[in-house]
């Protein structure tokens, strides 16, 4: 059973840690992993780095340059360089622990899910606000609606690609730069019968860099998630847009009602606001709102 496990990269040395903990996985012995790193800088800047890793170690790295600062592409290159069934994404500034691709694959067992989805933990620097931590503000999991999975992300996933129409599916370019392409990738995967699970015990972490540990950062993302969200799943008929947003309207009320009700606890304050400017978001994406580009940049403005 081969298992290939692709790590998109745009100028972080973290994708060293990453790659390296992709090295120490610990599967039965009829498990093997390849590693494919797709370079998505302009010019090749991973190439070295990548190349020391593969000359030492003891799993096969495949190396890809994808210079288009659109991350959809990075990905689909990895698809594409792919031949194994099962193909899992990792992102270049997280670490798996030993166990994440068995425990991954033991879901994949259990559920003959067409998608197994991991939690990623944050980890903060000492300088982080209490609140984050409290609130585990910057983990990820799968969202539950009406007790299934109905789409997913690329941090933590791995994809059974056995049929033909769940291997022909593809990232949009077009949302390669704002951000939102996992999620439609993975709904239009829902749509067509596959189907996702979550493994619990499947863990990566992930560090917080100082400037994504602002509430700022927070803000902008959570507006954005929202723009993606109306875009990509809510329908686009007149109708059904305009009812998708008076309940994004009535939810943002009731965030700031809850925001205000929490004053003193800033760890159900400033979740509560967030929440609500996910639901700004969708407001915005419902309305065409213009999306920001934050994929193929650098500094505080970098997904």
């Amino acid at each position: 059973m081969q298992v290939d496990v692709c790590i998109c990269t745009f100028r972080r040395d973290s994708v060293g840690d990453a790659i390296r903990s992709v090295l120490a996985q610990e599967v039965d012995a009829e498990v093997s992993i390849r590693i494919i790193v797709a370079d998505n800088d302009d010019a090749p800047s991973a190439r070295e780095r990548v190349a020391a890793l593969a000359e030492a170690a003891s799993l096969p790295v495949a190396y890809l340059h994808c210079p288009a600062r659109n991350i959809s592409v990075a990905r689909n290159a990895a698809l594409e360089a792919s031949e194994a069934r099962y193909l899992a994404f990792l992102d270049d500034d997280e670490i798996a622990d030993p166990g994440w691709i068995a425990a991954l694959l033991r879901r994949a067992e259990e559920t003959c899910a067409t998608v197994i989805l991991g939690p990623v933990e944050a980890r903060y620097a000492d300088g982080a606000p209490r609140w984050m931590r409290r609130a585990a503000i910057h983990d990820t999991a799968p969202v539950i609606v009406r007790g299934e999975i109905r789409t997913g992300y690329t941090c933590n996933v791995l994809i059974d690609r056995a049929r033909p129409e769940i291997r022909a599916l593809r990232f949009e370019p077009a949302l390669g730069r704002t951000g939102g392409e996992d999620t439609a990738y993975f709904t239009a995967l829902h749509r067509i019968g596959g189907t996702i699970a979550s493994a619990t015990d499947a863990h990566v972490r992930e560090v917080v860099t100082p400037e994504r540990a602002s509430f700022g950062w927070l803000a902008r993302r959570r507006f954005r998630m929202g723009q993606v969200h109306a875009r990509v799943v809510l329908g686009d008929t007149s109708d059904g847009r305009w009812r998708a947003v008076t309940l994004a309207a009535a939810k943002l009320v009731a965030c700031g009602g809850l925001a205000l009700l929490s004053i003193p606890d800033a760890a159900r304050r400033n979740p509560a606001i967030l929440r609500g400017c996910l639901h700004a978001g969708v407001i915005s994406g419902l309305v065409g709102g213009r999306m920001e580009q934050v994929y193929g940049v650098t500094g505080a403005g970098a997904r």
